[in-house]
């Protein structure tokens, strides 16, 4: 069976013919606007594109240095550690003003104290001691008349060393000595309990203080003691 065919009155042709756009202007109108794209695009890029300068061989590049100021920064402030004042050593009694001259040993009961000076009044050394806790002793000057390394209480209740004598109490030699040690071998008194008057007659001292003592009053050496 034959397939129809469309027919078409000839005058049909002609106008169809003449409707048509021939093929070259469609192609010419796509090469057209293709041409006015790539206008368009190079002129965008023409403005909105940086301009940029490219320098020759003969110009020298001088590069941009930039600096930046950076913050002041201020350094903590150490305080220095505050020095402590030495301790200072405290200060030296003197001795009573009627207790002599020249080279001596001054002994005040008042104050349970005694004074090791020499002939141009500089003081030696100074201590408390343990006077009498009797009034056996009375102010004046003496000397030194006798010296025993080792002596024994006059009870014979203990000893005492470095005993230097200066006068005769009631009926027992007086002077200077160690704190005495009983017969069971303890101190008649602690070493914290001098400056107070607490022997029988004579003068109890620390041992190194009675050693001092020892070695710096021979015999003869003036003894002062003041109320």
């Amino acid at each position: 069976m034959r397939r129809p065919i469309a027919c078409w009155p000839r005058w049909w042709h002609q106008v169809a013919k003449h409707r048509r756009p021939p093929r070259t202007h469609q192609v010419r109108g796509t090469l057209l606007l293709g041409s006015g794209a790539t206008s368009l695009a190079v002129g965008l890029t023409a403005v909105f594109s940086p301009s940029l300068s490219v320098a020759s061989d003969d110009q020298a590049v001088t590069p941009t240095i930039v600096t930046a100021s950076l913050p002041t920064v201020e350094a903590p402030i150490v305080e220095q550690a505050r020095e402590e004042p030495e301790p200072q050593a405290p200060a030296v009694p003197p001795p009573p003003p009627e207790s002599g001259e020249g080279r001596r040993v001054v002994f005040d009961q008042g104050d349970q104290r005694v004074w090791l000076i020499e002939a141009d009044g500089t003081v030696t050394a100074t201590y408390l001691v343990s006077g009498s806790r009797f009034d056996n002793l009375d102010p004046g000057s003496y000397a030194v008349r006798a010296r025993y390394r080792h002596a024994t209480s006059f009870d014979n209740s203990g000893t005492m060393e470095y005993f230097v004598e200066f006068t005769t109490g009631w009926s027992e030699p007086i002077g200077f000595h160690s704190i005495p040690v009983d017969n069971a071998g303890n101190l008649e008194q602690s070493v914290d309990e001098l400056g107070r008057p607490l022997s029988a007659g004579c003068i109890r001292q620390k041992p190194e203080d009675a050693a001092f003592l020892w070695d710096w009053a021979p015999l003869g050496t003036p003894v002062v003691v003041t109320a």
